[in-house]
Parts: C-alpha cells; structure tokens; sequence
C-alpha cells in the first residue's frame, strides 16, 4: 500500500510555500520598521518632515526621552509625538507638455533660442521684418465707422 500520494504532495508544498511568503513579508516589514525608526532618531532641528495628517514643517526641537517632537509650520509651533513624523512627500518636477514629445521623452534644445528653424529666419531681411512688426503693432481700422 502506497501512503505517499500526490495530493500530500501538493498540500506540502503549498505550506512551505505559505511560510515562505509569510516570512518574506514579516522581513520586509521589519526593514521597513527599523528604517523608519533610524529616521526618526536622526530627527535634528531644521530637517523637513511631515505628519501622517499631513502637517508639513521642520523640526524646531525633539526629546527622544519622552517620544516627542516640536515642529515649525509657517510660524507656528505644534507639540507631536514622535510616531505621528513621516520623511516629507517629494515633489516632482514639472515639465510642461511642449517640452516632451508623444511618448514623454525630452525634445531637442533649439542652438538659437527663438523658435524658428534656420531656413524660416534667412527667408526675410531685417528691414522686411521691421516692415512686419510695425505692421502688426498698428491697430485695425474698420469700416463700420464711415
């Protein structure tokens, strides 16, 4: 009689593959503790921080003591414990829609600055574009009033 069956099998490996995932994830957790911990115990007046409400400042002054941190917020001091400090959002950069391509890659930077392409600017003469610009300074005139 066989007592080893392909189902025991199955039911083993699906437990040890559930211990594993359990003891990868209590790992990760932890680094991620202890990271966030050193955070918090290198805390010195001047660094930015923000709160888990949402509370953006820099640290005026800490006591690790009692667990407790005072930070400026545009002026004003607020009293939190230290569990409630998280490192500050980062804020991306803004890069406008004429500055990339379709696909969000960097355009090319034009040598000259002015947004014309080199055969556009040799078409005309200066006094041609002088002509031009005074020409467009000049308010219209309509008809309606003759």
């Amino acid at each position: 009689m066989n007592s080893f069956q392909p189902s025991t099998l199955i039911l083993l490996v699906l437990i040890i593959l559930m211990i594993a995932l359990m003891w990868w994830t209590s790992r990760k957790q932890r680094s991620q503790q202890n990271k966030i911990q050193d955070f918090r115990k290198a805390l010195k007046p001047g660094d930015e921080v923000a709160t888990v409400s949402g509370l953006l400042g820099t640290v005026h002054s800490v006591d690790l003591d009692h667990d407790e941190i005072v930070i400026d917020s545009e002026g004003s001091l607020s009293k939190w414990r230290i569990q409630a400090i998280t490192e500050p959002p980062v804020r991306p950069a803004y890069i406008s829609d004429d500055e990339v391509d379709e696909e969000g890659n960097p355009l090319p930077k034009e040598e000259d600055g002015t947004g014309q392409d080199k055969a556009d600017s040799t078409d005309t003469t200066p006094s041609e574009d002088a002509d031009q610009k005074s020409f467009e300074s000049q308010p219209s005139q309509t008809d309606g009033n003759n």
